[in-house]
């Protein structure tokens, strides 16, 4: 069975910091480029990051640039997202999804994702 879990959110205050992790099961995300997304309520799915299967590659959305860091671990079938200096509009639920190294369109391109989360919540509030 493919499924791919998150594990990590909660509640932090701003300016604070959470670690989301995403494991996989029933495939190997060797052969696989991973996106972290996330859904604010009443807001659309975006794009918050990706690295490429290798880890050689990392692209971030603007709104989080230098405040967020993808990384993964092969060996552990997982990949992870360290959210540093928290805000506010940070807050919605968090998806980790994986596709096919082979697709080569924008890694924003929900469609193009194979495998998708559940979510899992992230609540940034004083």
């Amino acid at each position: 069975q493919v499924e791919l879990v998150e594990s990590g959110g909660g509640s932090v205050q701003p300016g604070g910091s959470l670690r989301l992790s995403c494991v996989a099961s029933g495939f190997s995300l060797n052969y696989y480029n991973m996106g972290w997304f996330r859904q604010a309520p009443g807001k659309e799915r975006e794009g918050v990051s990706y690295i490429t299967s290798t880890g050689g590659s990392t692209f971030y959305a603007d709104s989080v640039k230098g405040r967020f860091t993808i990384s993964r671990d092969n060996s552990k079938n997982m990949i992870n997202l360290r959210m540093n200096s928290l805000k506010p509009e940070d807050t919605a639920v968090y998806y980790c999804a994986a596709r096919a190294i082979k697709d080569g369109s924008k890694w924003s391109h929900q469609i193009s994702y194979d495998y998708w989360g559940q979510g899992i919540q992230v609540t940034v509030s004083s």
